[in-house]
């Protein structure tokens, strides 16, 4: 579907369906119409390449059900062979710009329609824990099966995303009773890192917790470079209770701006629980917030010493009325995983503090 010669998508699923291809000239001229901008932004571009892979992507199975091109890829239904019973193949672009809406258009056709009458509707699932290695949900789902538990009738798939571990099942409605058994192991053998059992990311549980606090929040960050703010402005809304941040990067922006006492520097160095603690309170006390984020640490590759490593970062979350929580974490990979992970153990430190259940568990 693709304009490349090596995009045989269409070709093998004709091929497994004994379908020959076929030109569908209207297909064609459509997709050209669709490529007149490229033609007058490039006006000296190749127009008999240009109209080959315009050709090729109007090159389409006989019998099959043409999805409307958003970009110049058209979709396709293709049923099995005329009288035989087999799958029908859906064929999308990948780019999710062109994927989703024509997704959403090709649930309105009769032919998906009916193929989706015939599906078997799981059900599915998410929980996500936080401050536990993956390795120890394989121990659970060890633990669940010698408990008796039928997990073989679940997919179960789990993934370490953000420093989070999410654990994903589906499964037929008439597994229920499995699944529930399985979540009821997870929560025992979990209880103090399992954070969400509706898939729901620490991200929006934060905003839901600021909201009904109607509690605002600001950053003071040095390593992370305003990573935090960002993540906390990526939700519509985040108006109504993000006041900013500071991107603390240099120690003269943390002592000048976000109001760092030089001494604390002086005598713990920028990386250190007191500077952390300094610009948590100074987030607050600058921009105005309820909740204050004080971050610092050593994102590398460069900058670490044996007793601060590269990937040390200290973390300070701090309330209007004085409540606070300091933590260190050293955090494996390179720089960028470093930040990134360094986002979720802040957002988990916020999470926890407005929910009033301490630090987070391990180290």
């Amino acid at each position: 579907m693709g304009p490349t010669e090596d995009d045989l998508t269409a070709q093998v699923v004709a091929d497994f369906h004994r379908r020959p291809m076929a030109l569908d000239d209207a297909l064609e001229e459509r997709i050209w119409r669709v490529l007149e901008n490229v033609r007058v932004r490039w006006p000296n571009i190749d127009e008999d390449a240009l109209r080959a892979s315009n050709r090729k992507q109007a090159m389409v199975p006989q019998g099959a059900t043409v999805l409307e091109p958003i970009g110049t890829a058209p979709g396709l239904i293709v049923p099995p062979p005329d009288g035989e019973n087999g799958p029908s193949v859906v064929v999308l672009p990948g780019p999710p710009r062109e994927l989703q809406p024509m997704w959403t258009n090709a649930l309105e056709t009769p032919e998906l329609q009916a193929i989706l009458g015939r599906a078997t509707e799981y059900e599915l699932r998410m929980l996500r824990l936080f401050g536990i290695p993956e390795s120890e949900i394989a121990e659970t789902l060890r633990a669940a099966r010698a408990d008796g538990i039928d997990i073989d009738a679940l997919e179960i798939t789990t993934c370490l995303r953000r420093g989070e571990v999410e654990v994903v099942t589906r499964y037929e409605p008439s597994q229920a009773d499995v699944y529930a058994a399985f979540e009821e192991t997870v929560r025992a053998r979990h209880a103090g890192t399992l954070f969400s059992d509706d898939g729901s990311v620490v991200d929006e549980q934060v905003a839901d917790a600021l909201r009904a606090a109607g509690e605002t929040i600001a950053t003071a960050e040095s390593c992370t470079g305003g990573l935090v703010a960002a993540r906390l402005t990526d939700l519509p809304g985040s108006s109504a209770y993000v006041r900013g941040g500071i991107v603390a990067y240099d120690n003269a922006v943390k002592t000048d701006v976000a109001g760092v006492d030089p001494a604390l520097i002086a005598a713990h160095g920028a990386v250190s629980e007191e500077v952390a603690a300094a610009l948590a309170a100074g987030a607050i006390s600058r921009l105005g917030a309820d909740v204050g984020v004080g971050i610092t640490g050593i994102a590398g590759p460069d900058g670490g010493t044996e007793e601060k490593p590269v990937g040390l970062v200290w973390f300070a979350v701090a309330h209007r009325d004085g409540r606070t929580v300091t933590r260190d974490v050293t955090i494996p990979g390179g720089r960028a995983d470093i930040r990134d992970r360094a986002t979720t153990v802040a957002l988990h430190l916020v999470r926890r503090l407005l929910l009033g259940t301490g630090g987070i568990p391990g180290r």
